[in-house]
């Protein structure tokens, strides 16, 4: 997943009376930021892994469906819900830690602008043709996170000339207001529909202009500018004085998952649908925390960034040696984003043609229906998750040591 080739860093306490109590230069590497990022980033290979191994992913199961699911799909699908909102909280924060090391606002805006329509394209091409479909369809585009992120950082692009503030207040609307337009449907928009699904609604949609030519926003750009403009704003506190920001940083991650569970517990606003028990009540948790993804609900926004947040001040400290080879993927992003998505289903062709002798449907276009037999169980899923993991692990190093000792312009695009 993509972020700003930033290399976030921590203050020390600036001198009494000077104005700034706790926002200083910078001093050291601040590595929970990057930590952050690679954990996440670890946990959306596994989700993506599921898409192309899981045999429910071949045979169309939502594995958040408690209906049929098991709780440990459940939750394999589940906890990757944190990678999206975390990527793009941090995308944004990475942007205005970067203003502390050589960028002024005129020179962050360029380059939000010019990485972001680099990304629209990587998603419309790269992401699409190599690494989801190993397929050139000019019929069918797909609106993914990618994409998404690239928007946002266009519109930070603008934002990063107002105030800090206004910038915070921006973001805070989107997220809070959003669900407000939950039932305002695109064809209230007539010709423009198209529009609303890319900002709200999501969706399929086509254009008279182009026939035959289909288009879906798999995720809709409101909140996730939101969603960036805050990580943006929340940049300041990682400037401050470690300890300050560690307690102030954990309270408010535990004040937003208190929040989501007062917001969802009561129904009332937050989710596109309501919560409700479920034929086995023992599972009533697990509805609670099935919150709507595409567009991002408000509660499903507190429900990751709130527990991430809690994470960060954790992770704010003199890393363990255990975690620190997380800290690789966390710092070449979006070249394991552009890695991983090939890796995964190349495996995936491998290893169906292996046991089954065929995977078709795993390549072309169109592609082949896939068979009854397609796909492994959760425990081979895990193991093919493992395995990409380590396959990328001494890629991504190699590349991370490049990015160190030179700095071509190039490479922060990458």
């Amino acid at each position: 997943m993509p972020e700003l080739s930033t290399s976030p860093q921590i203050g020390r306490p600036a001198p009494e009376g000077s104005g700034t109590a706790r926002a200083t230069a910078p001093a050291e590497r601040l590595e929970s930021v990057d930590l952050l990022r690679g954990l996440v980033m670890v946990l959306m290979a596994l989700d993506h892994t599921r898409d192309f191994f899981h045999r429910g992913a071949f045979a169309g199961w939502d594995p958040l469906d408690l209906s049929r699911t098991t709780v440990a799909l459940f939750f394999t699908r589940w906890i990757t819900h944190f990678c999206a909102p975390v990527f793009i909280f941090l995308a944004g924060t990475g942007a205005y830690l970067s203003l502390g090391r050589g960028k002024d606002p005129a020179s962050l805006s360029g380059f939000l602008f010019t990485r972001g329509l680099w990304l629209i394209v990587l998603e419309l091409t790269w992401v699409r043709w190599f690494g989801w479909a190993f397929a050139i369809n000019l019929h069918e585009h797909w609106f993914i996170v990618i994409w998404a992120i690239g928007w946002s950082m266009i519109v930070l692009a603008g934002l990063v000339h107002l105030p800090r503030g206004a910038v915070f207040g921006f973001g805070l609307v989107l997220i809070l207001g959003h669900n407000a337009c939950d039932g305002v449907a695109p064809e209230s928009w007539g010709s423009a529909g198209w529009l609303w699904r890319v900002l709200h609604a999501g969706g399929q949609f086509e254009f008279a202009a182009l026939p035959g030519v289909k288009f879906g926003a798999g995720y809709p750009l409101i909140p996730w500018v939101g969603v960036m403009a805050v990580g943006f704003s929340f940049g300041q506190v990682l400037k401050w004085e470690r300890e300050q920001r560690r307690r102030w940083i954990f309270r408010l991650g535990l004040g937003l998952t208190i929040g989501f569970l007062l917001l969802r517990g009561s129904n009332l606003y937050g989710n596109p649908k309501a919560w409700s028990v479920p034929a086995n009540p023992w599972l009533t948790p697990l509805a609670i925390l099935d919150c709507h993804k595409y567009p991002p609900s408000l509660c499903y926004l507190l429900m990751t960034l709130g527990p991430a947040l809690m994470l960060l001040a954790w992770l704010d400290r003199p890393l363990p040696a255990l975690l620190r080879p997380f800290l690789v993927f966390g710092r070449v992003p979006l070249f394991y984003y552009l890695l991983h998505l090939p890796l995964i289903h190349g495996l995936a062709v491998l290893a169906h043609w292996l046991v089954l002798g065929r995977a078709d449907w795993l390549y072309g276009s169109p592609a082949a229906r896939p068979p009854p037999e397609a796909g492994f169980g959760l425990a081979a899923t895990y193991a093919a998750w493992l395995l990409v993991i380590l396959l990328l692990y001494p890629v991504c190093a190699k590349f991370a040591e490049l990015k160190r000792r030179r700095r071509d312009a190039w490479l922060s695009y990458l």
